[in-house]
């Protein structure tokens, strides 16, 4: 049974109103992503603000959290009202595409843990279909609004399975957007590659590629695991 309270070394997440949550996925990408010369930062689809709030630790930068649930948007903005940074961090109870139509802002560092089923049997619970299917937030939404959004010297980061990333790289050059650096994701050094996180900018170069295997043996953390969690994980 999932907790409805997931404890970091200076902040708590409180997830029983959320469909997604916390989870590897978020933590990763909110620990691995650049956040160098950044001053702003827009989180697509916040959830529980699991990932506004790492960053936040991270970084003094001021960050824009859109969530299209209601109930998740009211409990992100108890965990970031609760949080040491609430003052750097604004969330907003709108889908990204109505948040992009009104937002005059364009950001250093656009980040997204976006749901990715797609054409798949959906479950019963609103909630969790929302935060995990497509239908909604398509890669297509996701790169058009990063087109409008981003700034110039921005960059964007994604993480999707394996076969969406592929796809997500594949169609990003036709909105403009290059993928610079790559993360791949192994549950152990025996499994495939699960998720990869990518950064993509508007200007073309070489991708760099890096792999993260997430444990060395059964329930042990890899040393590079630790690596990005030690700041936030309780036991670490």
């Amino acid at each position: 049974m999932v907790s409805h309270k997931f404890q970091f070394k200076q902040f708590t997440i409180f997830q029983d109103r959320c469909g997604m949550k916390v989870g590897t996925d978020g933590v990763i990408l909110g620990t691995w992503t650049d956040i160098k010369s950044v001053d702003n930062i827009l989180d697509i689809g916040t959830g529980s603000g699991l990932i506004a709030l790492i960053l936040a630790q991270r970084s003094p930068a001021k960050i824009d959290a859109v969530e299209i649930d209601r109930d998740a948007y009211i409990q992100a903005s108890e965990n970031i009202a609760n949080s040491p940074w609430r003052s750097r961090l604004k969330i907003h109870h709108n889908s990204i595409q109505q948040y992009a139509d009104f937002c005059d802002i364009q950001y250093d560092l656009i980040i997204s843990n976006p749901p990715f089923f797609a054409n798949a049997y959906k479950p019963n619970n609103h909630q969790i279909a929302l935060a995990k299917h497509s239908d909604s937030l398509s890669q297509i939404d996701i790169l058009q609004v990063t087109t409008k959004l981003l700034k110039p010297t921005g960059k964007l980061a994604i993480i999707y399975p394996t076969a969406a990333a592929i796809n997500f790289q594949d169609i990003a050059p036709t909105f403009g957007l290059y993928c610079d650096r790559q993360l791949l994701i192994k549950p152990t050094a025996t499994h495939s590659v699960k998720r990869i996180i990518m950064e993509l900018s508007k200007h073309q170069k070489p991708c760099q590629t890096h792999t993260l295997i997430i444990e060395k043996d059964r329930h042990i953390y890899s040393d590079e695991f630790i690596a990005l969690i030690r700041d936030f994980y309780l036991k670490y």
